[in-house]
């Protein structure tokens, strides 16, 4: 996160959203499954494409699924794709997943 930007959970809308001050940039939607969260899609509004917010967004999405003790279930096409390029996440990602996801 950068220090302009937060990233709250709101579970009522099932999505961890990212904002400057009060506007929303965008938002990773999710489900519960256990163990385990599903990443199900991931959105940046309009306007900000292109600033690196996607893998903001998904990069403290893990971090706080994480603090939470869970693994990562990233069905959304933009984090598994993330998670592809950013190796280092994979120890997050559920077991059932990482072989799909590795790179190597």
């Amino acid at each position: 996160m950068t220090a302009a930007h937060t990233l709250t959970d709101d579970p009522g809308a099932r999505r961890y959203e990212l904002r400057a001050g009060a506007d929303l940039l965008g938002w990773t939607e999710y489900l519960p499954a256990g163990d385990s969260v599903i990443l199900a899609h991931t959105e940046v509004l309009e306007g900000h494409e292109g600033e690196g917010l996607g893998g903001e967004l998904v990069r403290g999405t893990f971090a706080q699924i994480a603090a939470l003790g869970k693994t990562v279930i990233p069905l959304c096409p933009f984090a598994a794709a993330y998670v592809r390029r950013h190796p280092e996440l994979l120890a997050q990602v559920a077991p059932s997943m990482r072989a799909q996801l590795s790179s190597g």
